[in-house]
C-alpha cells in the first residue's frame, strides 16, 4: 500500500504542476482587471467634474448674458441684444456637446484597446490551458491505467506472500521432522557404533587368547619334540602314536625353519653393499614419483608412491609389480613407508592410509590434519604412526587396534619435510621447512630438543644412525649432507659435491645399512646422478650416473633381504632403479 500511495502522490505532482502558470495568469488577469476599473471609475469622475464645470460656467455665461440684457434693454432695447444672446447660448450648447463627445471618444478608445489586449491575451491563455488540461487529462488516464495495474501486480504479490508464507512454514515443519529423524538415527549410530567397538574389542580379546593358546601350544610342540629325541635315544618314550610323533615333529620343524627364516629375514644376510650397476629400470608410475622405502622387516619388497595418487610394491629379486594401492581421487601421494605386513602412504588429501599388505584391504584412515601430509614413519612393531604436516602439526597414532585413535600432537612454526623414528623409547626427530631439526619425547609429548638454520632453504630428510641413539643424517635444500651428534648438538660431519643438487623438499638420503654406518648416500635433483660418500673421510666413494634420465627426488639403502638388492631411487619421471 505504500508504494501505491508513493505512486498517487508522484501523480498529484505531475498534475499540479501544470496549473501553476495557469493560477499564476489568472492571478494578472485579476489585478489587470481590477486596475481597469479603478482607471474607469477615474475617468468617470473626471467626466463628472468637467461636466459640472461646464454646466457651472454655462450658468455664469448665462447669468452673464441676462445681466447683459438688462443692461442693454435699458439703454438700447434694440434687436442686436437678443441676437448676441443666442449666438452664445449656441456656442455654449456646441461646447458642452463636443467635450461630452470628446470625453466618450476618449474613455471609448482607451476601454476599448485595453479591452481587445486583454480579450486577446485571455484568447491565448485559453487556447494553451485548453492544450494542457487535454495533455493532463491524457496523462490523467495513464496514471489511472498504471495505478491500476500496480493494484493488480500488489494483489498478486500479496496472494504469492501468503503461498510463500504456507510453504515456508510447511518446510519449517519438515525440517523440524527431519531433525528430529535425524537425531534418531544419530543416537542410533552412535549406539550401532558403541556396539561394533564392543564387539571388535571382544574379537581383538578373542584373538589375543588365541595367539596365547597358539603360543602356549608352540611351546608345548617344542617340549614334544625335545621329549621324542630323547626318546630316539632311549631315555624316553612318548605314549603317543607313530603317527602322531610324524605330525608333531613336522610341526616343530615348519615353525623352526619359519623362525629361522623369519630371523634371517630381520636381520639380514649381507653388510653393506656399494652399488655399482642398475639390476632393474622400471617406469613405475605415470607421473613424478614421491618416496621410495624398503620394507622394514627385510622382506624383498619395495614401495614407491607419486603424484599419479597410487602406491606400487615391486619384488626387489625380478623387479616385477607386486600390488597397487590408490589413494581415492587425483591429489598426490607425498611419502610412503612399509613394515610388518603394513603399507601406509600420506598425500595432499590430508589423509594417511594404511593398507594389510597380504589381503590389500585398506584397515584404516587417518583424518585429523587439515592440510597436507608431508611425511610418514612406522614405529618399530608397527603399532603406531608418525605424521607431519604443512598445517605444522604431528600427530602419533596407535593403530594397534581395529579403531585408531589420535595419542599424541606436537604442534611448532614449521611444516615438517620428513620423520624417522629408532626404536619406541627415543624421540622422534623431524626435519623443517625452516632448516631446523627437531627431537620430540613420545611418552610426555614434549620438545626436547631444537637445533635451529641446520640447514639453509629447509630439512628434506631425516635419519637415526644404524646402531646408535645420538647421531642423525641429515639432507637439506643448501645441497649438503650433515651427520649431528645430539648430545652435544654439534655438526660432526659435512658431506657436499659441486654436482650434487638438492632441488625437492622431500629428497632422501640414507646411511648404508651396516651396524657402523660406513656410507652414506642421496640422489642428484639435477642430473639424475647417486652420490656414496665415505662417512670417515667424508669423501666421494662413488658416483653412478645414466641410470635416470631426469633428477632423483628418493634413495632408499635397505639390508638386502635374502638377494642382496640394498639401493633403490626414484626420480621426477617416475622411474625406479633397483641397484646392483
Amino acid at each position: 500500500m505504500e508504494d501505491v500511495y508513493n505512486l498517487i502522490q508522484e501523480r498529484n505532482s505531475y498534475e499540479t504542476i501544470p496549473f501553476l502558470p495557469i493560477q499564476a495568469s489568472n492571478f494578472f488577469l485579476s489585478n489587470l482587471a481590477d486596475a481597469l476599473q479603478t482607471r474607469c471609475e477615474s475617468l468617470e469622475k473626471q467626466y463628472y467634474l468637467e461636466q459640472q464645470q461646464l454646466l457651472v460656467e454655462a450658468h455664469q455665461i448665462e447669468e452673464a448674458a441676462q445681466d447683459h440684457g438688462t443692461n442693454t434693454n435699458e439703454n438700447d432695447p434694440s434687436t442686436a441684444a437678443s441676437s448676441e444672446n443666442t449666438r452664445l447660448r449656441v456656442e455654449v450648447a456646441q461646447l458642452h456637446s463636443g467635450l461630452k463627445e470628446k470625453i466618450k471618444k476618449e474613455l471609448h478608445s482607451t476601454a476599448a484597446m485595453e479591452a481587445r489586449q486583454a480579450y486577446d491575451s485571455l484568447q491565448e491563455e485559453k487556447l494553451a490551458q485548453e492544450t494542457t488540461i487535454s495533455s493532463l487529462k491524457m496523462e490523467l488516464e495513464r496514471s489511472n491505467e498504471i495505478t491500476t495495474h500496480l493494484q493488480t501486480e500488489l494483489e498478486n504479490a500479496k496472494s504469492l506472500t501468503r503461498l510463500s508464507e504456507k510453504q515456508f512454514d510447511g518446510l519449517k515443519d519438515a525440517i523440524r521432522q527431519l531433525q528430529v529423524e535425524n537425531e534418531e538415527k544419530t543416537t542410533l549410530n552412535e549406539r550401532l557404533v558403541e556396539n561394533a567397538v564392543a564387539e571388535k574389542e571382544k574379537m581383538a580379546e578373542q584373538f589375543n587368547s588365541m595367539n596365547d593358546m597358539v603360543e602356549k601350544l608352540q611351546k608345548e610342540i617344542s617340549m614334544l619334540r625335545s621329549y621324542n629325541k630323547k626318546s630316539e635315544k632311549g631315555w624316553f618314550r612318548l605314549p603317543n602314536s607313530q603317527k602322531e610323533s610324524k605330525s608333531t615333529t613336522a610341526v616343530e620343524e615348519t615353525s623352526a625353519d619359519d623362525t629361522a627364516a623369519a630371523q634371517a629375514r630381520k636381520w639380514g644376510a649381507f653388510g653393506a653393499v656399494l652399488p655399482s650397476k642398475p639390476l632393474y629400470t622400471i617406469k613405475a608410475h605415470r607421473e613424478d614419483a614421491s618416496c621410495v622405502m624398503y620394507d622394514g622387516t627385510n622382506l624383498n619388497l619395495v614401495a614407491t608412491s607419486s603424484s599419479d595418487a597410487t602406491v606400487r610394491v615391486w619384488d626387489t629379486s625380478n623387479g616385477q609389480l607386486q600390488a597397487t594401492f590408490s589413494g581415492g581421487g587425483s591429489l598426490p601421494m607425498t611419502g610412503v613407508d612399509m613394515s610388518g605386513g603394513l603399507v601406509t602412504c600420506c598425500g595432499a588429501d590430508k589423509t594417511c592410509r594404511v593398507w594389510q599388505y597380504k589381503t590389500k584391504r585398506l584397515i584404516h584412515q587417518l583424518a585429523g590434519h587439515s592440510q597436507k601430509i608431508t611425511c610418514v614413519k612406522l614405529f618399530p612393531g608397527e603399532k603406531n604412526i608418525v605424521t607431519g604436516s604443512a598445517d605444522r602439526s604431528i600427530r602419533i597414532w596407535d593403530i594397534s587396534r581395529h579403531i585408531y585413535t589420535q595419542t599424541t600432537t606436537f604442534r611448532h612454526s614449521s611444516t615438517a619435510n620428513c620423520s624417522d623414528v629408532f626404536v619406541e623409547t627415543q624421540p622422534v626427530v623431524t626435519g623443517h621447512l625452516d632448516g631446523g631439526v627437531r627431537f620430540w619425547d613420545v611418552r610426555s609429548g614434549d620438545r626436547v630438543l631444537d637445533i635451529p638454520t641446520l640447514h639453509e632453504g629447509g630439512v628434506t630428510s631425516v635419519q637415526w644412525k644404524p646402531g646408535s641413539s645420538h647421531q642423525v643424517l641429515t639432507c637439506g635444500r643448501d645441497s649438503t649432507m650433515k651427520i649431528i651428534d645430539v648430545r652435544t648438538q654439534s655438526v660432526v660431519k659435512t658431506f657436499r659435491n659441486s654436482a650434487l643438487r638438492i632441488l625437492s623438499n622431500n629428497a632422501r638420503c640414507s646411511f648404508s645399512p651396516d651396524a657402523a654406518g660406513k656410507y652414506v648416500a642421496c640422489g642428484g635433483g639435477d642430473n639424475g646422478d647417486v652420490f656414496v660418500f665415505d662417512v670417515a673421510t667424508a669423501d666421494l666413494k662413488k658416483r653412478l650416473s645414466s641410470a635416470h634420465q631426469s633428477g632423483v627426488v628418493g634413495l632408499a639403502w635397505g639390508k638386502g633381504g635374502t638377494n642382496g638388492q640394498q639401493i633403490a631411487t626414484v626420480d621426477k619421471s617416475g622411474v625406479l632403479v633397483l641397484w646392483a
